[in-house]
This record gives structure tokens, C-alpha cells and sequence, in this order.
């Protein structure tokens, strides 16, 4: 099997309430999320991320990460940072994982969005105890939209002070976010913020910050409703697991659109199946164009000449600017 990137969603319980996902109104039982026996069925990984809702929340989260690590070379568990002695706990035990928390803004900004009082303060203070904790794997993200452009490069630069990763999305409807109405009014509002972006990780002495800056590049072209700039091969180089045991291709489209349950059978049976095929055949006519780190990383590095082009590109001009027609008169 070539390379394989998958994400665990070990939950659809969230405390927070977040704007762009109505996730908090669907939450799954604790009886009837994927199990510790089920998630020991999954492959070799070489990149796994461990999601929900809010994967804190699972009481067995510990031994979650315990065994995924054990199936992938690389694991990142994404988390809105609120349950700050829970993360620091796991984090004192292991530090061959990496974490992303959720930060949508500065204080004002974030704790509208995602609903959670003090949710930056609990955030921030996580983020900071990680650092001082020597984690090297730490980040945090936020998604971009109207509400906290103007924070865009606010946040940008505190990642960069303190020597963490920052990492950027924007609005999306799908069935795992629950949402079908997200939608950016102001698109010059939040391009323009994503214009600066790029331009700061192009100016970096970092290759690896040239590639994110290709990366928000590609939000800037999702965000005007643009073709995708690369290729979807999800389904064949990544996948999704829900807290049913379905093996998902991706978490992007309109309605879930299962491989097979990991409850019921082998991954290889179900990645090897009728049903996996008769999927990625659909993959491939998808037309929602997603632009998210999950499906657009792995394309990035199989399709790395692109990416590398562009990057020389902008390289070379010393300047990245909105392409004409995309700004307003």
C-alpha cells in the first residue's frame, strides 16, 4: 500500500459552539463511538490525525493515542485546547505527538465564534504549557472568515514569536460540519487577509512556509469558488473513520458516503472492496472543489512540481497579489 494519511473522528461530542459547525448539535454517545478494539483494526499510517468534535472528551483518549501511535509514523491530535489539564496530562507521558489547537482570533474574535467562554484565555494558556513543556509538535490553527480576518496576521505573528506552527482554513459545508449555509459575503475582505498571509510565508527564510504560503494560495482560489488547484485522491490516499466505524474518503461532501464499518470487517477488506471502488469513482466526479489540509496536503506532495513552480515563481517576483478580476472595481 503507497503512502496513507488518515484521520480518526474518535467523537461528534463538542463543548464548544462554533459558528461554521453544527457538530455540537449531533453528538454521538459515548457507547456507540469506535472502540479501542475497532481503532487497533486500522493499517499502518504514515500521517494520522485524531479529530472529533472534541477528542478530550473521550475518558479513553490516552489509550486512543497509544495504539494510533503505534499504527503511524506521524500523529497530531486536533483540539479546541479548552481541557488544558487533560492535554497536559497526555503530553507529560508522551511527547512523540504533535497537537493543533483550534484559535479562532484574538479573545474577542475567537470566544464569539466558538462559543466557549474564556475559550482564548484556555487556549493560550495550553498553548504556552505545551511550549514550556518542550512539546516540539505544537500549533495552533484558525479558520478565516469575516468575523476574524483583521486577526489573521495578529495570529500569524504570535505563532511566529513563540516558534510554533500556524495553520489556516476556511469555511466549509459538508456533513461533518452539519452546515450547508457558511458562506463569506465580504470574499475581498477575507482574500486580501490570505493575500498578506502568503506574502509573509513567502518572505520566510522557511521552504517549508513556502509551501503553506501555496497552501493559502489555494483558500484565496476555493474562497472565489475557483477549480482546485490540484487533483483529489482521496479515497485511494487517505481516508476518514467515523465515530461509527465507517471508512469515510474524506470529510468534505454534501452526505456521508461510507466504504464499509471497521465494526464489521478488516480494513483491507473494505479498502480492497466493490463499495471503496464504486466510492472513489465519485470521488472523482465530486465538483465541491475542498480545499482542506486533509485532502489537499497529500496532493501537494504527490503532485510536488506544482507547488514547487508556483513557489519559484513568487520566489523570484517578490510579491504575491490577488489575481485580476478578483478584486473589486
Amino acid at each position: 500500500m503507497k503512502t496513507l494519511y488518515g484521520s480518526i473522528i474518535v467523537t461528534y461530542r463538542c463543548n464548544a459552539k462554533c459558528n461554521m459547525c453544527d457538530c455540537f448539535h449531533f453528538p454521538t454517545r459515548p457507547e456507540e463511538e469506535i472502540s479501542l478494539e475497532t481503532i487497533r483494526k486500522l493499517p499502518h499510517l504514515n500521517f494520522a490525525n485524531i479529530t472529533g468534535g472534541e477528542p478530550f472528551i473521550r475518558k479513553d483518549i490516552e489509550e486512543i493515542v497509544d495504539i494510533v501511535r503505534s499504527k503511524a509514523d506521524r500523529v497530531v491530535i486536533s483540539s479546541n485546547g479548552f481541557f488544558t489539564d487533560r492535554i497536559i496530562s497526555l503530553f507529560k507521558k508522551r511527547q512523540d505527538i504533535g497537537i493543533r489547537l483550534s484559535i479562532e482570533g484574538l479573545q474577542v474574535s475567537n470566544d464569539t465564534i466558538r462559543g466557549i467562554k474564556d475559550g482564548f484565555d484556555k487556549g493560550l494558556r495550553t498553548l504556552l504549557t505545551l511550549v514550556e513543556l518542550g512539546v516540539k509538535d505544537v500549533g495552533f490553527g484558525m479558520t478565516v472568515q469575516e468575523m476574524n480576518a483583521d486577526d489573521l496576521i495578529a495570529l500569524y505573528n504570535l505563532s511566529y514569536h513563540m516558534g510554533i506552527e500556524f495553520a489556516t482554513a476556511t469555511l466549509h459545508n459538508s456533513f461533518y460540519f452539519r452546515k450547508t449555509d457558511n458562506k463569506i459575503q465580504d470574499k475581498e475582505k477575507v482574500a486580501l487577509a490570505f493575500e498578506a498571509l502568503v506574502n509573509k510565508l513567502l518572505k520566510s527564510n522557511s521552504p517549508k512556509k513556502w509551501f503553506r504560503a501555496y497552501f493559502n494560495h489555494g483558500l484565496i482560489n476555493y474562497l472565489y469558488g475557483r477549480p482546485r488547484l490540484l487533483p483529489c485522491d482521496m479515497g485511494k490516499n487517505g481516508f476518514f473513520v467515523d465515530p461509527y466505524g465507517d471508512i469515510l474518503p474524506c470529510n468534505g461532501m454534501a452526505e456521508k458516503m461510507s466504504m464499509g464499518n471497521l465494526n464489521e470487517k478488516s480494513f483491507n477488506e473494505i479498502w480492497n472492496s466493490n463499495q471503496a471502488q464504486k466510492v472513489r469513482e465519485t470521488v472523482k466526479l465530486c465538483t465541491r472543489n475542498c480545499w482542506m489540509i486533509g485532502s489537499a496536503a497529500p496532493a501537494m506532495k504527490d503532485k510536488m512540481s506544482v507547488p514547487v513552480k508556483w513557489v519559484i515563481k513568487h520566489k523570484i517576483k517578490g510579491r504575491y497579489e490577488l489575481s485580476v478580476g478578483q478584486k473589486s472595481p
